[in-house]
């Protein structure tokens, strides 16, 4: 009973605030493209974050309206703080966002009513009746048509890479690259459909992930290697060592493609690193460049030691991994080392460690009045990402960082005093100057 108990939880946990049973489609951005924008049916989604307290709040009601629409109106649900980039594609900037995905799929509309279940049925039902009118008319005939979610397919074929058995090892297999390889048949129609979508998901990720190509035909003992008994059949080989090839289980449309190896690059990509604040340059590439800077004055070496600096760098190194997906910058130094920094974004009037969300491109920056642990930094940094971190304008120019030299990792050494030998001291010095009366 334990175990199953264990197991409920990880899955429920796993499937953020929706399972199977509440009719609600938990979506991801490895199935997104092939359930709602490539369907015909009228979908309405929300996306949501799982510490948002508007989020917890309609989920009951989003529960009952999914329940409602059973059958008639679709409903799904993705996580957009786990899948941030992805929902960037909506223009979600904010937390609970519902998106109607009607006839034109690629043109999703914003849900404004109210957050109730009546509410949202309502606006559900509205869709697809307008939809069913559209296509009744003849104006719409609904979902992508193609399946390929009706734009135009502009890959270049020589981005796909042509393999045989010669080159299949020191290409794939011996590379540090992710890679997905298709096992095709000349002959095969599926294979010929695959083609222009297989190309055009090659040239979308040139640079990050590599597509291949093997004529299992002419191939057949590497294809029979891994497996292949249909065409076409895709492999996925993750970044690093390769001990096996992996089923690919996305749609067959390029948005689908790229959808799932993005995924795949979010989840097993190197945490950034936190970079001390030893000169200028650095604070130019992680600060000015960077979307958001995530900056960090710890306390003086003296008052924490080795031991509790490295505690709160962590911290800030395990937040790091988990907003690694937001291409965040990283920086850190201590109290004083870097004072005109401090005065310039009000840092450290209430002690340290003290920690901002800075937009250079903005000149905004946004303090977080919380104590410096896990869940307070992660919760300031949800707020930040949905637009609700209370920034304020930088009111001060941000002078060129001084040079410092980078920590050793070493606790600190308090400054040695010099002695004094009193045989050397001449006494006659410090007499009190006379005073006649």
């Amino acid at each position: 009973m334990l175990i199953l108990f264990v197991a409920t939880v990880l899955i429920s946990k796993a499937s953020g605030f929706y399972s199977a049973g509440d009719h609600v489609e938990v979506l991801t951005p490895a199935n997104f493209d092939s359930k709602v924008v490539n369907d015909d049916s009228v979908w309405i989604v929300e996306f949501y974050a799982p510490w948002c307290g508007h989020c917890k709040s309609l989920t009951p009601e989003w529960k009952k309206a999914a329940a409602a629409l059973k059958g008639i109106v679709k409903v799904g649900a993705l996580d957009a703080d786990e899948h941030g980039s992805f929902a960037g594609r909506f223009g979600v900037q904010g937390f609970p966002t519902i998106k109607v995905f009607g006839g034109d799929k690629s043109k999703p509309t914003d849900y404004n009513s109210a957050r109730s279940a009546q509410a949202i049925v309502s606006e559900a039902l509205k869709q697809a009746t307008s939809l069913a009118q559209s296509r009744l008319s003849g104006k719409s005939s609904g979902g992508s048509g193609s399946g390929s979610g009706g734009s135009k397919k502009t890959g270049k074929q020589e981005d796909v890479i042509e393999l045989t058995d010669s080159i299949f090892n020191k290409e794939v297999l011996d590379s540090k690259d992710m890679w997905l390889v298709e096992f095709y048949a000349p002959w095969c129609g599926h294979c010929k459909k695959l083609a222009p979508e297989w190309a055009s998901a090659a040239t979308t990720l040139k640079g990050k992930v590599k597509l291949g190509a093997v004529d299992a035909t002419q191939f057949g003992e590497l294809a029979q290697r891994y497996g292949v008994r249909g065409y076409p059949t895709i492999k996925y080989f993750p970044a690093g060592a390769k001990l096996d090839a992996e089923d690919y289980s996305g749609g067959r449309t390029a948005d689908d493609i790229v959808a799932f190896a993005e995924a795949k690059l979010e989840q097993f990509a190197e945490p950034p690193e936190i970079r001390e604040l030893v000169n200028d340059a650095v604070f130019q590439e992680e600060c000015a460049t960077k979307s958001i800077c995530v900056l960090t004055i710890l306390p003086d070496i003296l008052d924490t030691g080795a031991a509790g600096r490295n505690e709160y760098l962590d911290v800030l190194t395990e937040m790091g991994d988990k907003y690694k997906k937001r291409k965040f910058g990283w920086v850190w130094s201590f109290a004083g080392e870097q004072a005109g920094l401090e005065e310039s974004l009000e840092m450290g009037g209430a002690g340290y460690p003290a920690l901002v969300a800075l937009n250079m491109k903005k000149s905004a920056v946004s303090h977080m009045r919380s104590g410096f642990t896990k869940e307070f930094i992660n919760e300031f940094l949800g707020q930040v990402v949905a637009g609700r971190g209370a920034p304020h304008p930088i009111r001060k120019d941000i002078p060129k960082l001084r040079d410092a030299t980078p920590w050793d990792g070493k606790d600190g050494e308090l400054p040695v005093e010099e002695d004094w030998d009193l045989d050397d001291v001449e006494l006659d010095d410090f007499e009190e100057p006379k005073t006649e009366l």
